[in-house]
């Protein structure tokens, strides 16, 4: 049975995507609406920088489709500046803090650790098994947070749905190749992070689904991509699709406003 494969963008809300991509006069609140009419997903990357509230949550589930789906990036609180050490009260605040509000819209969570981060096999397991596989899962961890997040919590599950996590690494060392081995035994995939050869592209499967970021071919954040280049990158979904596992694509190459169109014309060549 074939995968599902979903294409969208890295954050929706930027000052120069109006006026080109967004129509000019578009609310700014009709922003997210737009771009869930030309593509089926979208990266929630505020959630990275700050605990967001139930009450955005709750507003970006309700701009989209029912059938709409958002990756949630995990807090740089637990990525950055814990480096995924003690973080059992990090961990509980980030799911309190309003994902359960997504619903059936929650799909899957990235952690993207910082460059300096090496391979450290014991700390990954560690908060591997610490990380919630199902929203009931999740509600039970939220419930014992620490922190009250800003404007609330969000402590049921709605639906009993699971929750999948990727992995996405910068450092050297995570070339080795125990890393794709204790990534699927912990069922944590490994993202594909296309960087202009900044960091590693690692294209391992360690999981039911694929998880590809494309921050830029040739400069990172700002270019690009040629069809020719969104041509292989399509072929490479197809593959991956035919072979039973989901695929969710997310460009952040957002600076020069090439993201959503990139999206737009990847989706219609993995169609065609």
């Amino acid at each position: 049975m074939a995968g599902v494969v979903r294409i969208g963008i890295s954050g929706w809300r930027y000052a120069s995507w109006r006026g080109v991509f967004y129509p000019k006069g578009l609310p700014q609140r009709r922003e997210l609406e737009y771009a869930a009419e030309r593509m089926d997903s979208v990266e929630i990357n505020g959630s990275f920088y700050s605990l967001q509230s139930p009450a955005s949550y709750r507003r970006w589930r309700e701009a989209v489709p029912a059938d709409f789906v958002f990756a949630v990036k995990g807090g740089r609180f637990i990525t950055h500046m814990r480096r995924l050490r003690g973080v059992e009260g990090g961990l509980a605040n980030f799911f309190a803090s309003g994902l359960l509000a997504l619903g059936p819209t929650l799909g899957p969570v990235l952690w993207q650790l910082p460059e300096r981060v090496p391979f450290e096999p014991d700390v990954l397991a560690a908060f591997f098994d610490q990380l919630p596989r199902t929203t009931t899962e999740a509600a039970t961890l939220a419930a014992r947070y620490d922190k009250e997040p800003r404007g609330g919590t969000v402590l049921e599950a709605e639906t009993e749905q699971p929750i999948r996590h990727a992995l996405e690494v910068r450092h050297e060392s995570f070339t080795r190749p125990e890393v794709p081995e204790l990534l699927r035994e912990h069922d944590i995939g490994l993202v594909v992070a296309d960087t202009a050869g900044r960091w590693p592209l690692l294209t391992d499967v360690t999981s039911d689904h694929v998880y590809v970021r494309l921050h830029g071919s040739q400069e990172l954040y700002t270019s690009g991509y040629t069809d020719e280049e969104l041509t292989r990158w399509a072929d490479d979904i197809r593959a991956w699709r035919d072979a039973g596992l989901d695929v969710y694509v997310y460009f952040d190459n957002d600076a020069k406003v090439h993201a959503p169109f990139d999206a737009i014309r990847l989706r219609e060549l993995v169609a065609g």
